[in-house]
């Protein structure tokens, strides 16, 4: 039976404050090492990316802060909802992202998190971070663009 693509590529977190915060410069598809309990949250939709962020330890990364929460229908078992986990990438990629972190200005956020042949995966950022005008210039350009949108729909209406 074939999986229509909405289905092999679901969209189960989106951390939509980096794209407010940071400006994206590259992203990454990288694997996510769960517990069972986990990615039962995680296909509940039971996660928060609000606050987090990806660091390099050891020749590893590890995401710190996103909160997956308890699973319901866990026991005593049930997994730490702000544990760090492991994310799973080849070693030249995390050679390359560790000397790209290491420059000043630079950091890895998880941008969503979303399940592609039912394996979670999670899209890693490479950001700099936005100073107050260039917020500024994007809240004002997506004003007029909304301004613009609303102008067009409604000449085209008459």
């Amino acid at each position: 039976m074939a999986k229509n693509a909405d289905q092999a590529n679901r969209t189960l977190a989106t951390n939509r404050k980096a794209y407010h915060d940071y400006t994206v410069e590259e992203t990454y598809e990288v694997g996510l090492a769960l517990w069972g309990t986990e990615i039962k949250s995680l296909r509940a939709g039971q996660c928060n990316l609000k606050d987090g962020y990806a660091v390099i330890r050891h020749g590893e990364i590890w995401m710190l802060n996103v909160h997956i929460s308890p699973w319901m229908g866990g026991n005593r078992e049930n997994h730490d909802p702000l544990r760090e986990r492991k994310l799973l990438l080849h070693r030249r990629e995390i050679n390359k992202l560790s000397s790209r972190v290491a420059e000043r200005g630079w950091t890895l956020v998880p941008l969503r998190i979303y399940l592609k042949n039912n394996r979670a995966k999670v899209e890693l950022g490479l950001v700099r971070g936005k100073k107050l005008y260039d917020k500024r210039d994007a809240i004002a350009k997506r004003d007029a663009d909304r301004d613009l949108q609303r102008a067009v729909k409604d000449y085209q209406q008459e």
